[in-house]
């Protein structure tokens, strides 16, 4: 009996530890098959020293390889506003890269290369509705330089909202504890099957590395960034045509508006949506303490169903529609609370970042 028993153990010594576990060998196909579409990207851009002499600054991150004919999805952040792109893949062969657009209220850019005869490896798009909380997600980069690194994780959470530099908020972002370091911004998540479900653009740390939680823009917000910078070079997206600040509810009081908050418009874009609308822009100031306030225009507070106390607030509301929407603006002018339809129209280029809407 003795015998049989030590027998047995021998075996299952072998099963277990002689082969790769089914999910060791699925980690190790979907690097197999993906590796070779994520890059490692330097950038190089011109800065001004101490000095104010122009030096260049070298940085680097990640993207993946989304057309075999040399397109390259990344964060906008990794690429910035650089002055030289040069992209390494996993077999160290090395292309000059171009800038074909970049938007940096997705922290999202696209650049080219031209591949020539080299037959490139693309990875393709998941679907954004089948993930679930505590689904195997990979993720592959170049942290702290270290190119090619796979490391492995579960999808944490969905639906979470972040803030890119330009102050926007992001909706449906993916966390994920598949460790993602410095480096690792603008490579692509993987779901079990090797696609991307995700790319990777943020994490939340006290030591500048991986405690485990890391954000991922969804391919559902990736999708229609990356048609419009290959088709315009830019993201159509939708304006209001205005701009304006936040009031206090003691400004609303003292200005006899008789609300507790929202926005005094400032300005407005002529031609521009809420020009059309109707909507008074302030045309004079008066001194409250120490700070002179724009007075007599329309003070915004709610948005179809949403209220809005600050131009952020205005923004997260209007970055969600499309072009040709219509939204509903509520608003007082003096202390009659009035109402009107506004059909958004296309951003100009290039004022994206600006504080107007």
């Amino acid at each position: 009996m003795r015998k049989l028993f030590s027998v047995w153990l021998i075996l299952v010594g072998v099963s277990a530890f002689g082969d790769l576990l089914q999910d060791e060998q699925n980690n190790v196909d979907v690097y197999q098959k993906s590796s070779g579409a994520v890059v490692n990207i330097t950038s190089v851009q011109l800065q001004r020293d101490f000095f104010f002499e122009i030096v260049p600054q070298k940085g680097v991150g990640s993207g993946v390889v989304i057309k075999d004919s040399g397109y390259i999805l990344t964060n906008d952040h990794v690429v910035g506003k650089a002055h030289k792109l040069e992209v390494t893949f996993a077999d160290k062969t090395t292309f000059p890269a171009k800038l074909v657009g970049s938007d940096p209220d997705t922290d999202l850019a696209v650049i080219k290369i031209e591949p020539g005869e080299t037959k490139l490896t693309s990875l393709t798009f998941g679907d954004p509705s089948t993930l679930r909380v505590g689904q195997k997600v990979l993720a592959i980069g170049n942290p702290f330089g270290l190119g090619g690194s796979l490391s492995v994780g579960i999808i944490s959470s969905l639906e979470r909202d972040i803030r890119t530099p330009t102050d926007r908020l992001i909706k449906d972002v993916i966390q994920t504890d598949a460790a993602i370091n410095p480096g690792n911004s603008g490579g692509p998540l993987l779901d079990s099957s090797g696609r991307v479900i995700g790319i990777n653009t943020q994490i939340v740390s006290t030591s500048g590395g991986s405690v485990g939680v890391g954000f991922a823009i969804s391919v559902k917000t990736a999708q229609m960034v990356v048609n419009h910078l290959i088709e315009f070079g830019e993201v159509q997206r939708p304006k209001l045509g205005l701009y304006g600040v936040g009031l206090s509810a003691g400004l609303l009081q003292a200005l006899k508006v008789p609300i507790g908050y929202g926005i005094m418009v400032t300005e407005l874009v002529r031609g521009g949506a809420s020009h059309r609308a109707g909507i008074k822009p302030a045309n004079r100031e008066i001194v409250f303490g120490f700070r002179r306030i724009p007075f007599g225009g329309d003070v915004i507070f709610r948005v179809d169903d949403t209220p809005v106390q600050t131009m952020r607030d205005l923004l997260d509301v209007v970055f969600e529609k499309k072009v040709g929407d219509t939204v509903v603006l509520h608003f007082f002018r003096g202390s009659k609370r009035m109402k009107v339809t506004a059909k958004l129209t296309a951003s100009v280029k290039g004022s994206s970042s600006g504080k107007g809407l």
